[in-house]
């Protein structure tokens, strides 16, 4: 018999929660959450974790398993969900995984590219120069190196474009260049859903979802944590900007606002990322019946009549 990973993916505040716990209940499957943001134990309010009823319901992976302090990657995520894998298909044939960290879930789906290492002294040098300069001017040198991977990484995350410009220099080619995955053969199928919206409805739920964060506590949340904000994890929408309040550099209203503008900007990123995906069979999320409808006639095994 033949196994399949259906792959749930959408941008931040399309409903990817709601519709993945319809569809393991339908396939009585697991789900493996590809939310690199939900990964963090001491991030809930701002990361948008599945609550405590639908974590009952379904059985979860990847949510909370690290401290913010924790070193993760997307290659060790790879290797996690493949030694996981199989587990889960010796009961069941079908099982999911569901998110929106595209990197993340291309690396389960396609494997990671060998990248050679850099120097200590080349990423010296761009710490350095965002230390002295602030990220905007990695930002330009970024656009010129590899104008591609610019149009995809998250431009606030320092760390990703220092990486990308290391190994840009280290190698003389685009960072981009490498993450051309050749797939890598799996041992089981992979079924591709993408949830979408009009643009303008999905504007309006990540504004109000930002409004109902700071109702239920992001503030409170953020201030506990504040004196862990230079960890990567913590370079986050959502904390940063009550980061930000906190050292009195903009105002609480001044935040929520850039909150919903940042959270906004990064569902454009993530669509970015997967617009060239022709593998992607693209829903509304209200549309859970044609989503089950058509990952089962894919699913069904080859001996069913």
């Amino acid at each position: 018999m033949r196994n399949f990973l259906i792959v749930l993916l959408g941008p931040t505040g399309v409903g990817k929660t709601d519709v993945s716990i319809i569809i393991a209940n339908r396939f009585k499957s697991e789900i493996i959450s590809a939310d690199s943001r939900q990964f963090f134990r001491e991030m809930s309010i701002g990361t948008a974790v599945p609550s405590e009823l639908q974590l009952e319901t379904i059985k979860h992976h990847f949510i909370r398993f690290l401290s913010i302090g924790d070193y993760y990657s997307s290659s060790l995520f790879e290797r996690d969900v493949l030694e996981l894998l199989p587990g889960i298909f010796s009961n069941n044939h079908i099982a999911l995984m569901s998110g929106g960290s595209g990197m993340y879930i291309d690396a389960v789906c396609y494997g990671i590219d060998d990248i050679p290492d850099v120097a200590p002294s080349v990423r010296e040098k761009y710490v350095k120069r965002y230390r002295e300069e602030g990220i905007e001017g990695l930002r330009e040198t970024l656009k010129l190196l590899d104008h591609e991977h610019y149009e995809k990484v998250d431009l606030n995350n320092y760390k990703r474009v220092i990486r990308a410009l290391e190994i840009c220099e280290t190698t003389g080619r685009p960072y981009s260049s490498f993450l051309k995955k050749q797939k890598r053969k799996r041992d089981f199928e992979i079924i591709k859903i993408g949830l979408e919206r009009p643009r303008a409805e999905l504007y309006k739920r990540i504004n109000s979802r930002v409004e109902e964060m700071v109702r239920i506590g992001i503030e409170e949340e953020a201030k506990r944590l504040y004196d862990f904000r230079n960890l990567n994890a913590l370079n986050s929408v959502g904390y940063k900007e009550f980061f930000d309040v906190f050292e009195g550099k903009i105002s609480r209203e001044k935040a929520i606002e850039l909150i919903k503008r940042n959270t906004r900007r990064y569902a454009k990123r993530q669509m970015t990322w997967w617009s060239k995906d022709k593998e992607i069979k693209w829903f509304h999320p209200d549309h859970v019946k044609e989503i089950i409808d058509y990952c089962s006639v894919r699913c069904t095994p080859l001996d069913s009549p």
